[in-house]
């Protein structure tokens, strides 16, 4: 399996798992094997409590966009995401994990806001945190890294304009 930071063409920023893989990704096998709360199916009462009022107005904004996939970012050197990737994809494979994709060598040369590559792991839902948390911690990363909403990036919420939306942080999650 070829290493994502060893991929140079032009315009591919990332490797998606089910570019290399035949197993469909991002099913809804994830739902009942795991049990995470379907996006159709969570209510106000499923929001994840917070004593933040920014973050909670953006958790109900997810809930009335229905705009609940989110993603771990796992941050490191070319030779750290070269060597989890084969697990992440196979995790991909088994319906273990939902979908998963990680920075090129071309998308680290072009893309100049990062300065590590990232592996990204998806979630259906964040506000299911069990299942948030599970994903996490498949396969026992112990250092801390970031959670972000796509609603968070929908909105613009970077680390230079945390301040304009009354966050500390551009993610809703730091483990």
């Amino acid at each position: 399996m070829q290493s994502p930071s060893t991929i140079m063409t032009d315009e591919t920023y990332w490797l998606r798992a089910s570019a290399v893989t035949d197993a469909a990704t991002g099913t809804d096998a994830c739902f009942d094997d795991h049990d995470v709360l379907r996006p159709e199916e969570t209510t106000k009462a499923d929001l994840p409590p917070t004593d933040e009022e920014p973050v909670a107005r953006i958790d109900r904004g997810a809930l009335d966009e229905q705009k609940f996939i989110g993603k771990w970012q796992v941050m490191g050197s070319a030779d750290r995401i070269d060597a989890l990737w084969p697990d992440v994809v196979a995790s991909v494979e088994s319906q273990t994990l939902w979908a998963v994709k990680a920075m090129t060598g071309f998308g680290f040369g072009a893309l100049e806001m990062y300065d590590e590559y990232v592996l990204t792991v998806y979630t259906p839902n964040y506000v299911d945190t069990d299942d948030v948390h599970r994903v996490r911690e498949h396969h026992g990363v112990t250092e801390p890294f970031y959670y972000k909403p796509d609603i968070y990036t929908a909105k613009g919420i970077v680390a230079d304009s945390v301040e304009e939306f009354g966050l500390e942080k551009p993610a809703r999650y730091v483990e």
